[in-house]
């Protein structure tokens, strides 16, 4: 089974996986958006009334959307992967939020982590090696995977949104190798946190191989 194809002529499926993405990756962030909620904005249910939330948490669902379908159709097109294609995942995450066009300016601090990530004057850099890195590593998907997700986090290159923006970028490359998309729940949080705080890619590899298989598992009921 080609997974991508499967996921784009199937819409149910489709409006499955790009709701618990996005309800599941804004929630790790702060979003207080309940599931209903995110579908209601993405998916235009007028039945569904949203009172009393921040213009920032409608537009993150809607940008996470467009961000997902912008992985989507760079894996269709097999654009290559490079510090392009990250830049355009970010501005997407924050349009109408924060309006980012390239590497942040300014030093930041990660909400929960004790990690200081590098000045903003090595991120040019530090990306450049990161991508010629990402693009010449042969090692076991899952493990690579993980490795560079931390390695992404930790470099922090973005003002705003580089959480999404990392996690992206996992399904992109689990999607380039015909494997089944990870949705990291919000109730996980504290789990995923310690993984990237502990530099832990060999356990996180084997987390993202389990949620893979399990999301394998649910596209296999739906295409039957």
């Amino acid at each position: 089974m080609n997974i991508l194809s499967f996921i784009l002529n199937n819409n149910h499926y489709l409006e499955d996986l790009i709701t618990r993405s996005t309800y599941h990756s804004n929630a790790i962030e702060g979003s207080t958006l309940t599931y209903a909620e995110t579908y209601a904005i993405l998916y235009n249910d007028n039945s569904f009334k949203i009172t009393g939330k921040e213009p920032r948490e409608i537009y993150e669902t809607i940008n996470h959307k467009k961000a997902l379908e912008l992985v989507f159709r760079n894996l269709g097109e097999n654009i290559e992967f490079d510090e392009r294609f990250i830049k355009d995942l970010n501005k997407t995450i924050n349009e109408n939020i924060k309006e980012t066009d390239g590497y942040r300016k300014i030093n930041v601090l990660i909400r929960g982590s004790d990690h200081i990530p590098p000045e903003p004057e090595k991120i040019p850099n530090l990306m450049n090696y990161f991508v010629y890195n990402y693009n010449n590593d042969t090692q076991e998907i899952f493990e690579k995977i993980a490795k560079y997700h931390i390695e992404f986090e930790k470099i922090h290159p973005f003002e705003d949104g580089n959480g999404r923006t990392g996690r992206l970028l996992i399904n992109y490359e689990l999607l380039k190798n015909n494997l089944a998309p990870v949705i990291i729940e919000k109730d996980d949080r504290v789990q995923y946190f310690e993984y990237l705080r502990n530099d832990d890619y060999i356990n996180l590899a084997k987390w993202f191989r389990n949620l893979s298989n399990k999301e394998m598992e649910r596209i296999k009921k739906l295409s039957n």
